[in-house]
């Protein structure tokens, strides 16, 4: 028997339908009779009474209950559901190399959970609305504010000791969040790019994250920090970003800006990013931040808390399209790094580092570093996976062949023209937006 409850037989629902009475759906779905029963199934249960909460901005305390529910947590105790007539489980399907893998468990919906160390309940109540749909009530029972306050603090620090991500993305429905293991991690000298503009990065990364203010004390600088990276696609700025989240021990906020993104969301992913801070907020493809709401993330940046301890990183392909206020006023991002095409240097290390000389030999490696100038680091992986098929289906190497074919790949790519010939009826050749 769990610690601070009594043993008191729990009933499977919270409410049953009575087929004999013929209940009726309003009867059925009362929001007060069945509050009333989960707080006296409750107060039977643990021997006290019980609060309720509302839950303001608290969502990420039912991010966290699923996260509890997903990865089976012995603190939490599945009490009962609520109504027998709506669904209580849920299928879940979790891909594993050559397997199929489905996982049936509780639904975070219409489940009665509680953490019986603290004596907290949570419970996502189905509520019928206009034309019989059904709505969620979210509800929060804890018998003092100190037991609440305790078990939210342990959520919070169990949730912060795993190494995931949270991952924004701005869709039709409204903001989306999930939390997604940070992939291994890359160590710094597996970033390949120019090494002063690389030292600088981590220089202000370590820093902000060395766990002492007294550097932004001592020079009365604010605690938060904003960098933009630019460039061309493929050349490391993803990497780079990997390898800053995967480097500290802080929260990292991953977030895709759409053309559905908005002020509310805005607002949300920016408080949550403070909410935890120290952290690091990354905002990828900066330039697709719609028009209707550029004024406002402008604003957000310029508040005075809005980025207090926040370690803001944000990306772009096309730095022609940022708003040139993002980086033409202090306080917003504080530097902007252009993450430029490898020279004939970086394309060797990094074809070294791929491993292309025990592969073709060294000479090789050195004579495809010369030939494969404005090739972008993704390219050059290309070239390398390639050389490596080669090698494996035919027993042989031509570094001249494979490069030549990316190159004329690169070539059509900027031309935008992929058909050979000219016999399409007078049409064009070229392929995309005219």
């Amino acid at each position: 028997m769990q610690r601070g409850t009594t043993a008191v037989q729990t009933p499977a629902f919270v409410a049953s339908y009575d087929y004999r009475a013929q209940e009726g759906t309003e009867r059925y779905f009362d929001y007060a009779r069945t509050v009333a029963r989960i707080a006296g199934l409750l107060s039977d249960r643990f021997g006290c009474e019980f609060k309720r909460y509302d839950q303001a901005d608290q969502g990420d305390v039912w991010d966290g209950l699923a996260e509890d529910i997903e990865s089976d947590y012995p603190g939490l105790v599945h009490l009962a559901s609520v109504f027998d007539l709506v669904e209580s489980r849920q299928i879940s399907f979790e891909p594993k190399l050559g397997e199929t893998n489905y996982r049936m468990r509780p639904s975070v919906r219409n489940n009665l959970f509680v953490y019986p160390e603290y004596r907290v309940a949570l419970v996502r109540m189905p509520m019928l609305v206009h034309l019989g749909l059904l709505a969620t009530e979210d509800l929060i029972f804890a018998p003092d504010d100190e037991q609440l306050s305790a078990c939210l603090q342990a959520m919070q620090l169990r949730r912060s000791e795993e190494r995931k991500m949270h991952v924004y993305t701005d869709t039709r429905e409204g903001l989306q969040h999930c939390r997604e293991p940070i992939s291994q991690a890359i160590p710094r000298e597996e970033v390949v790019m120019d090494e002063t503009l690389k030292q600088q990065i981590f220089r202000s990364v370590d820093e902000f994250f060395g766990g002492d203010r007294t550097f932004f004390e001592q020079y009365q600088i604010p605690y938060k920090r904003g960098i933009l990276l630019y460039g061309k696609p493929g050349n490391g700025k993803t990497t780079l970003v990997k390898s800053i989240a995967g480097s500290v021990e802080s929260p990292v906020f991953y977030w895709q800006i759409t053309e559905y993104t908005n002020s509310e969301s805005i607002r949300e992913v920016f408080a949550a990013a403070v909410k935890q801070a120290p952290s690091v907020l990354v905002i990828e493809d900066i330039d697709s931040m719609p028009d209707s709401c550029r004024s406002f993330f402008l604003n957000i940046l310029d508040g005075a808390t809005a980025k207090e301890g926040v370690f803001l990183i944000g990306t772009t392909n096309y730095p022609q399209k940022i708003d040139p206020a993002l980086i033409n006023r202090a306080g917003r991002f504080d530097r902007a790094y252009e993450v430029k095409l490898p020279d004939e240097a970086l394309r060797l290390a990094y074809l070294r580092r791929k491993g292309l000389p025990e592969l073709a030999g060294e000479e090789q490696a050195v004579h495809a570093a010369e030939r494969t100038q404005g090739f972008s680091l993704a390219q050059l992986n290309e070239l390398y996976v390639s050389a490596a098929l080669q090698k494996r289906y035919d027993d042989r190497i031509d570094l001249e062949q494979l490069v030549l074919g990316l190159r004329s790949d690169l070539d059509k790519g900027r031309k935008r023209d992929w058909l050979n010939g000219t016999d399409w009826g007078g049409a064009s050749n070229r392929i995309g937006f005219q």
